[in-house]
């Protein structure tokens, strides 16, 4: 899927909503432990609920990694559920990898091979050459971790460099795009960052930017959308525990479905 594709999607179902599958063993309705799969059963309600309002999902790898060869098993029957069912959505594998060339050219090809996704957060701390393969697949993307929306994103992300007054964040974007087109990276920006994305949009104006931490996390979509809108949206914003876990009964799909219902009417009015 190209940007231009992505950008007819969201036109097309007027909303840029991504829903996170962020999923907890220890946090989904006790009724689904009965079944065989938990972690899927959970995945595919949340799913079906939520689809005629988003435009992506995003599995956070560290939650089925952390349940072993179960949890590896449920993210790819997720993966493939998704990919047949609703085949125009976007899945992203908010994996964080980076790591050296040949490292992350198995990574690549984990992801984008044997996977089929459509795309994947990448670090860049180690430079070009660990972000250069995932690069080289047509019609899949990196999307490179930039200005991130947890507290300690102010650590590294916005000191200056070489006694300039350009900020790391800022290093990364100006020299990212210097290794792919806008038709295949990304750029994270969190959603607690604010009048910031106005920093980001002067270097990066027509990259998409995947935006987590508005619902639990306390970030404001009106925030995003004033400062980090373009001309083709150029946003997927991500919802997950806000979603995900609105309710725990045996209703939780539908509630999950409500609360993704109610963010897509928002950015509705936006687009």
């Amino acid at each position: 899927m190209n940007r231009e594709q992505l950008f007819e999607q969201i036109k097309a179902k007027k909303t840029f909503l991504c829903v996170g599958l962020d999923t907890d063993i220890k946090k989904i309705p006790e009724h689904l432990l009965k079944e065989e799969d938990p972690i899927f059963a959970f995945n595919k309600a949340i799913i079906d609920a939520t689809e005629p309002y988003c435009i992506a999902y995003k599995p956070n790898l560290a939650f089925y990694e952390s349940l072993g060869v179960e949890g590896w098993i449920a993210f790819e029957k997720t993966v493939n559920y998704i990919r047949e069912t609703y085949p125009n959505q976007f899945i992203i594998a908010d994996a964080k990898r980076g790591d050296i060339g040949n490292t992350s050219m198995l990574y690549a090809r984990s992801f984008f091979e044997h996977l089929d996704i459509d795309a994947v957060t990448v670090a860049p701390y180690m430079g070009e050459d660990s972000v250069k393969p995932f690069l080289g697949y047509e019609g899949k993307w990196v999307i490179c971790l930039a200005l991130t929306s947890n507290k300690g994103s102010h650590d590294f992300q916005l000191t200056t460099c070489n006694g300039t007054d350009e900020r790391l964040f800022e290093k990364v974007l100006r020299t990212a795009q210097t290794w792919g087109t806008t038709d295949q990276m990304m750029f994270v920006v969190g959603a607690t960052q604010g009048q910031l994305f106005e920093d980001v949009r002067r270097i990066a104006p027509d990259s998409f930017l995947l935006v987590p931490g508005i619902g639990a996390q306390g970030g404001s979509l009106a925030e995003v959308v004033k400062y980090g809108m373009n001309d083709k949206c150029g946003l997927i914003v991500n919802s997950s525990r806000a979603i995900i876990y609105a309710d725990k009964t045996e209703n939780f799909a539908t509630v999950a479905g409500q609360e993704a219902k109610k963010v897509a009417e928002e950015m509705a009015q936006y687009l």
